[in-house]
């Protein structure tokens, strides 16, 4: 058996994979076609114009979704690990669910809004992202410091800390300096007197987006070990 047959750690491998093509390719395609700078633009700046917007929107919308069923399926997965040994509370375990779906939502309304047509919202759903992406793993690190020795390994746990770490650390120059930001162009001039607070917020805007892309990478030895099953109840007579 390969190893992305084994359990569902096809989930958390495909949503890797499949988010790291987003962010590349659109910047790609972008950089190709002269719409953004070489150096550092933002993430949603390879996504701002056709054709790359479209290509953009749909695999963000399609990371979306893959997120909402890697992060259910690490919901079951320590519900069930929880069940004889009470190593993670039901509370924690369900706000990290709770938030990583509200991070989900917010990937879908940067999907659904470009940046240069409906700046306000795309800004919302991309501060939505941001903010309950590095809550979800940071609690999602605190449930595998809870369920050890059940579940992840100490080394792993401690991956998933740094990573935590480091995305947390980016994620408030990210958005502080953002509001420095005056250029609305794709184009930046190193001359402006912004653009120094243009490039580190948009260094760690890249930090924070392949934090979240490590911290899923960290699962898929996690999802080798279990499946979920639907199970199918007719409620009164057939």
């Amino acid at each position: 058996m390969f190893w992305f047959m084994q359990g569902l750690c096809f989930l958390p491998a495909f949503l890797v994979i499949w988010s790291s093509c987003t962010f590349i390719i659109s910047y790609l395609i972008a950089l190709f076609r002269h719409d953004v700078d070489l150096i550092f633009p933002y993430i949603s700046d390879t996504g701002a114009e056709p054709p790359e917007s479209c290509i953009f929107g749909l695999m963000t919308f399609i990371s979306a979704c893959a997120g909402i069923a890697t992060i259910y399926a690490r919901y079951k997965y320590v519900e069930k690990l929880s069940e004889e040994t009470r190593v993670v509370s039901p509370c924690l375990n369900k706000s990290a669910l709770y938030i990583g779906m509200i991070s989900c939502l917010g990937m879908c309304i940067v999907a659904s809004f470009q940046e240069l047509t409906v700046t306000e919202a795309h800004d919302f759903g991309a501060l939505v992202f941001f903010v309950s992406g590095v809550l979800y793993i940071i609690l999602q690190t605190a449930v595998s410091y809870k369920a050890f020795p059940y579940g992840s390994s100490m080394s792993v746990i401690r991956v998933r800390l740094c990573v935590a770490i480091i995305a947390t650390l980016a994620f408030f120059p990210t958005v502080i300096c953002a509001f420095f930001v005056k250029q609305t162009e794709l184009h930046r001039d190193p001359e402006d007197k912004d653009y120094p607070y243009h490039l580190a917020s948009a260094v760690c805007e890249w930090t924070v987006a392949f934090s979240f892309i490590c911290f899923f990478l960290t699962y898929i030895d996690d999802f080798k070990l279990f499946t979920l099953k639907v199970k199918t109840e007719f409620e009164g007579s057939y």
